[in-house]
């Protein structure tokens, strides 16, 4: 189906379409909409403006920053007019960049939102060290110039699990307000190694901005000999005394997977 391709029935008000996206995050200034920066909700928008000939408004499930990519982020909209789910997919995938894409679209519950309805999300990081990676993989992996020892980031991944204040790991502008404060639960901290690649796997309840790029960066600290492994629970006891935990650069990061 084409762009054009529209049918002129109104939607049922209790409709809505929900969207699993994938992208790469080196193009864009992060999700969130920003006036005179290309980011991923603007091009979204502007793809479904072009298949519904109306402004349509989306709502992700998070924020991801700039430079971060997602395999597994989740949106909704409520459209206009009525089109087949396979029709938007095609149609969206037909007009959006090569560096974004429609994985899914389906016709949601109109209870459902994208960033309320979530109960949690899965993030992934991937690091190197040694030989220079090819072109392909280092667009989403963060090569780290000296050797890191597994072991002690093992170590120090088993103090991360559990109800925790992140305030130590949350960039300025976080979104650490309302009861929770900087409060967050991290249900699964875990690594996955093959020789010099470590990807490290984390899952929780909410994430505050930059909480995962920066709890990287401290078990990079770590696994580089740096800071012993107490030193995370030290940050975790007292965020507010204590220097900040470095932060791992965006492009390693991808939001893999959100839980409803």
């Amino acid at each position: 189906m084409g762009i054009a391709a529209v049918h002129n029935t109104r939607m049922d008000d209790r409709s809505r379409i929900a969207l699993k996206l994938a992208y790469l995050g080196g193009g864009f200034a992060g999700w969130q909409r920003q006036p005179g920066t290309r980011t991923v909700q603007a091009v979204v928008e502007a793809a479904i403006e072009l298949l519904y000939r109306t402004p349509v408004s989306v709502v992700g499930a998070g924020r991801t920053d700039a430079g971060v990519h997602a395999a597994g982020q989740i949106a909704h909209f409520d459209p206009p007019l009525i089109i087949p789910v396979q029709g938007i997919e095609r149609a969206l995938n037909a007009a959006l960049p090569a560096d974004v894409r429609v994985l899914r679209a389906w016709l949601a519950p109109a209870s459902f939102h994208a960033r309320r309805s979530a109960k949690g999300k899965r993030y992934r990081y991937r690091l190197s060290w040694g030989p220079t990676l090819p072109p392909f993989e280092a667009l989403h992996r963060t090569q780290i110039h000296s050797p890191l020892d597994v072991a002690l980031i093992d170590a120090a991944r088993s103090r991360i699990e559990g109800e925790h204040d992140f305030g130590a790991f949350a960039l300025s502008g976080h979104a650490g307000h309302g009861f929770r404060g900087t409060v967050r639960t991290v249900t699964v901290a875990k690594l996955t190694a093959q020789g010099r690649r470590l990807d490290i796997i984390l899952e929780g309840d909410g994430f505050l901005r930059g909480m995962v790029r920066r709890i990287v960066g401290a078990l990079i600290e770590v696994g580089r000999g740096a800071q012993p492994p107490g030193w995370l629970v030290a940050l975790l006891r007292e965020p507010g005394t204590r220097p900040p935990a470095p932060t791992a650069p965006a492009h390693g990061l991808t939001l893999e997977r959100v839980s409803y």
